[in-house]
């Protein structure tokens, strides 16, 4: 008998999947697991299957061949919904005709939470201090839909925070968000990460990926790169994904 113990439980799990679009092959032989605290980066060209692979390990779509299992439970049966917040892509500018507050934006989180009847004091709480962690407290009163790109962005944020989420997914979140919210959105999901969310992000930015997050997948239907950001960066992964010259660039700060 081995005295090694197993690790702790992975947040998601995919294993040999192939996915298509009737005749179209999206995914093959697709391979890759989420630890907890792990804030995984997706990366790979328009069309490459980011997207649908997110979708797999949501449970959304259910793969042609292979397993993907979400906190342990097949993905598809997973119905534990608030240990999940998901930022879809165009989630922004959708938003922009949510006829809500910014209050009632993130209460949506407490939900799953909340008993029949009104908020506790530990719902309220759970709302304000998502709001606080975010810095939107003080657009509580505001319609969504009157607000920028970066401060929507937070808004969703901090819903999941609410939702208290294990796992925050997240679709190209800052389209026509401009740099310097970029920048200060970026920095918040590191500083959660950090206090242990797990973090899945499609970014077209490859510099913003190879500089907060702490592991890469360049996907082009298969799988070219699995692992740290510095390893990825000495690769030809990128340019074999891509079929072009393509070189990451880190972002200082």
């Amino acid at each position: 008998m081995s005295g090694a113990e197993s690790g702790p439980e992975p947040v998601v799990e995919v294993a040999d999947v192939d996915f298509g679009f009737g005749e179209r092959p999206v995914l093959a032989d697709v391979s890759l697991t989420v630890d907890p605290g792990a804030f995984l980066g997706l990366v790979g060209p328009n069309g490459s299957g980011k997207t649908t692979l997110v979708e797999l390990l949501l449970g959304l779509r259910r793969p042609d061949t292979g397993t993907v299992t979400l906190f342990g439970e097949p993905a598809h049966e997973f119905d534990d919904g608030e240990r999940v917040g998901y930022v879809a892509q165009h989630a922004t500018a959708a938003a922009g005709r949510m006829p809500v507050t910014v209050r009632e934006a993130v209460a949506m989180g407490r939900y799953p939470h909340r008993l029949v009847g009104r908020f506790s004091a530990a719902d309220r709480r759970a709302i304000d201090d998502a709001l606080d962690r975010v810095d939107v407290a003080d657009l509580a009163d505001r319609r969504v839909g009157n607000l920028s790109g970066g401060q929507r962005q937070r808004v969703f944020i901090a819903r999941a925070l609410a939702a208290e989420a294990d796992l925050l997914v997240l679709d190209e979140p800052t389209v026509g968000v401009d740099a310097e919210s970029r920048e200060r959105f970026y920095d918040l999901l590191h500083e959660l990460n950090d206090e242990g969310l797990t973090i899945v992000l499609i970014e077209h930015d490859i510099g913003v990926v190879t500089t907060h997050a702490s592991e890469i997948a360049c996907l082009n239907r298969e799988l070219y790169f699995h692992g740290d950001p510095e390893t990825f960066v000495e690769t030809n992964a990128l340019a074999d994904a891509y079929g072009t010259n393509q070189a990451p660039v880190h972002h200082g700060h």
